[in-house]
């Protein structure tokens, strides 16, 4: 009998836990059930929205912009990169065949 009270209990805790969280994972969902959720969902759609698809920095300082310009730079020399080289895009390999000098074989 006790087993089943317990069972009982277990079912319904979890089943408590997973209704209250079911907003921290699905911020899809039109309203949070807290009001905190919910504010966490605004600012991640303002993000969004604001980041441009994640191609630049989301209001940015100039001395911010200015660093991440300089890291970009040290980081293009590090690596070969300069005016007119693309790093993001793969690198292409040729391949020639070494010239071979003739060595005449003949013993006399």
């Amino acid at each position: 009998m006790s087993s089943n009270i317990l069972s009982g209990v277990k079912y319904s805790v979890k089943s408590a836990v997973s209704h209250r969280n079911l907003g921290v994972f699905a911020p899809c969902l039109q309203k949070a059930t807290d009001p905190i959720q919910q504010l966490f969902i605004d600012k991640i759609r303002e993000y969004k929205q604001k980041s441009n698809d994640g191609k630049k920095l989301v209001d940015p300082t100039p001395e911010l912009q200015k660093e991440l310009n300089q890291e970009l730079e040290k980081v293009a020399k590090q690596y070969g990169g300069g005016p007119g080289i693309d790093l993001t895009k793969f690198p292409t390999f040729k391949f020639e065949d070494p010239v071979i000098d003739s060595v005449n074989m003949e013993t006399k």
